[in-house]
This record gives C-alpha cells, sequence and structure tokens, in this order.
C-alpha cells in the first residue's frame, strides 16, 4: 500500500499530519482564521476534522467532505462540536449551507481544477454573511524555494499545485478582496504555503 493510500486511512492521516506539520494548524488558524466563539465556520474538505482541535469553544462548525471515511472519522471524534456532510463541492447555496462568518479551505485547491476552484470560490462567496471571510492554505510554487520543497511539492497528492500568481488569477475571478501570504515556516519540513484571505 502506498502512501496515497494510507493516507486515505483518516488515523494515518491525522497521525501523518501531526508528525510533519508541528504547530501550522494552530498558527494558521491563531494568525489568519481568528475565530472568535459565536462565529459560524464552515469547513470545505474538512477531511477528519482535525481543525477541531485548534477552534476555540463556541464555535458553530460545519464540515464536509467527499470522503465517507473521513466523515465517519469526524463524526465519531467531534460529533458534539459540529455537523459533518459527505458531499462534494457544488456552487450556491442550500438549506444546511448558508450565512457564515468564515468559509476555509485548508489543503484543498490544489487537488482542484480552475473549474472546480472557481466552483468552490463561488461557494464560498454565496454563504458567506456580510463581512465574512474565506480563507484558504494550501501548497505554493515560489521563485528560490527550497528544493526539498519544491521536490515534496511535486509529490503531492493534489495535481494541481500552483504559483502564487495562479491562485489569485482565479481568487480574483470571484472576490473583490483578495490577500496573499507565503509562508516557509509552518512545518517542521521545508514546505511553501499560502496563505489566502478573500472577501466579497
Amino acid at each position: 500500500m502506498g502512501v496515497s493510500q494510507l493516507l486515505e486511512i483518516p488515523k494515518f492521516y491525522s497521525t501523518f499530519e501531526r508528525l510533519v506539520s508541528g504547530d501550522a494548524r494552530t498558527t494558521f488558524v491563531q494568525q489568519y482564521v481568528r475565530p472568535q466563539p459565536g462565529d459560524r465556520l464552515l469547513d470545505i474538505g474538512c477531511g477528519p476534522a482535525d481543525i477541531l482541535d485548534t477552534l476555540p469553544p463556541g464555535i458553530d462548525y460545519t464540515g464536509f467532505d467527499p470522503s465517507e471515511r473521513y466523515i465517519a472519522n469526524a463524526q465519531r471524534r467531534f460529533g458534539q462540536r459540529g455537523r459533518f456532510y459527505c458531499r462534494g463541492i457544488v456552487a450556491g447555496r442550500n438549506e444546511e449551507l448558508s450565512d457564515f462568518d468564515l468559509v476555509l479551505a485548508c489543503g484543498v485547491l490544489h487537488h482542484l481544477d480552475d473549474s472546480q476552484v472557481i466552483d468552490l470560490f463561488s461557494l464560498g462567496n454565496a454563504v458567506l454573511k456580510s463581512g465574512g471571510r474565506l480563507i484558504t492554505i494550501d501548497g505554493c510554487l515560489v521563485p528560490g524555494q527550497s528544493r526539498i520543497a519544491s521536490f515534496l511539492l511535486g509529490q503531492d497528492r493534489g495535481q494541481f499545485v500552483r504559483t502564487e500568481a495562479a491562485y489569485l488569477a482565479l481568487a480574483r475571478k470571484v472576490f473583490g478582496s483578495v490577500t496573499s501570504h507565503v509562508r516557509h515556516d509552518l512545518m517542521r519540513i521545508p514546505y511553501t504555503h499560502l496563505i489566502i484571505e478573500m472577501r466579497p
């Protein structure tokens, strides 16, 4: 069984993430998501919902992911802290997805082609409250990055790792306000992340 297949197992995925990521998730939440008690948060492609370990109490959490295994694991671990749906990305709002203060997509965009990214952004835009934010984090190709980071990005399960400019060009097709942050220091291993914050 290869690493890609092992990562489909929720427990292996969560353990692997903890080993290589260190405090990356905590830093991402504290510095960029900045959730407040009472915020409604939608996590697109939530996987096993490990981010709940770093969210403060009082967050109204909804997560969805196309993997039945990830969602079943999330429900077992965090069933009292949120709502979880097994579904893919469909642009537009529906009954269970509306009026969120925050929408997250963590490590999702680089698994999607351009049209799917636009669908994700369109969904996020449709379900955000006025003043809400969509925040994403993904691996990114940048000039002068570590050779190790470049190699690891080339080996990623996601087939659509992009440059910063390519990610931002897609974001600006949907959102009026787009800001970005490149980080090389979030993980225990050399890696480059791009964090994008979008507002309608």
